[in-house]
């Protein structure tokens, strides 16, 4: 198949390229600058120019290949999430609009903050949110959208990633304890979180697309929870600083913006998607990635 790839210079989307073209796929990736073209021809893709701004970019991308993964968003800056939410929902409906009635799968990258648990663990089969949410992204919602009309939309949900090329959950909690001097975690740091290598995740991607059913929700979960406090005892001990414990209040200070997701408990299962999918992780543990020296800079 030739699979339009959005997001494919990035940390998540780079290992769905390699993933891909390792199946025997080619890829064609959407690339916003010469930069971005210069990754995915080093992979083996070719590159397409555009942006999910440029909505014909996008149109004319989805009539020329034969199924979509969707794994771009700027997450550089939170306080922008409402706009870049708004730019990345005109962007899926706009290829949604290509590829309705077709049969041709468009598979896409969510998050587990706007879905609804019925139990203590998230499963597949748990709904979102039919809101947006304080910062406007609802990416599933979206794509249920799309399937209501005849489009094969499904999701992937994506927990903490890492690997190689992480730039987002761990680095950023790197930074925050190089700056105040300790690793701090909510409480007992008894909360916790899903995790996943950003190369088992790209296989989930993969096989949605090759297997999937439309209107399906996939799990791309590795670890069901980590306790954060482990995550931030290693952070400090890489930097040489206290791993603390601290009040809600003291995270908020702490944490800044990063605060809901130090003290989030999340738990999730990726039971349904293993079976449905024939889904195996063999990536490296969330603990023993981060441990080592590439994610301090050293």
């Amino acid at each position: 198949m030739r699979v339009f790839v959005t997001g494919g210079s990035g940390f998540i989307g780079s290992a769905v390229v390699r993933d891909l073209l390792r199946a025997g796929h080619s890829v064609l990736g959407l690339a916003r600058s010469a930069a971005s073209a210069a990754v995915l021809e080093a992979a083996g893709a070719q590159s397409h120019p555009g942006s999910l701004e440029d909505l014909d970019s996008l149109r004319a991308a989805a009539v020329r290949t034969d199924a979509v993964i969707h794994t771009a968003f700027d997450n550089s800056n939170l306080l922008r999430f409402p706009w870049n939410s708004r730019v990345e929902r005109s962007a899926l409906q706009a290829i949604g609009d290509v590829l309705a009635g077709s049969g041709r799968p468009i598979v896409a990258a969510a998050g587990f903050a706007p879905v609804v648990a019925a139990g203590p663990v998230f499963t597949e089969l748990d709904p979102c949110s039919p809101s947006a949410g304080p910062v406007g992204r609802n990416v599933e919602r979206t794509m249920m959208r799309l399937a209501d009309r005849g489009v094969n939309a499904s999701v992937v949900r994506m927990p903490c990633v890492h690997g190689t090329g992480d730039r987002f959950t761990i680095p950023r909690f790197i930074d925050i304890a190089r700056k105040n001097g300790k690793s701090g975690y909510v409480g007992d740091g008894s909360n916790r979180w899903p995790a996943v290598h950003n190369v088992d995740a790209a296989q989930v991607f993969r096989l949605a697309m090759e297997r999937g059913v439309t209107g399906s929700r996939y799990h791309a979960v590795a670890e069901e929870g980590v306790p954060y406090k482990s995550v931030a005892e290693i952070i400090g001990r890489r930097l040489g600083v206290p791993a603390v414990g601290m009040s809600p209040r003291a995270a908020r200070r702490h944490f800044g913006l990063y605060a809901a997701y130090a003290r989030g408990d999340g738990p999730a299962s990726s039971m349904l998607t293993r079976e449905q999918l024939d889904w195996t992780p063999e990536g490296t543990t969330l603990l023993a990635d981060i441990d080592r020296p590439e994610y301090f800079g050293l």
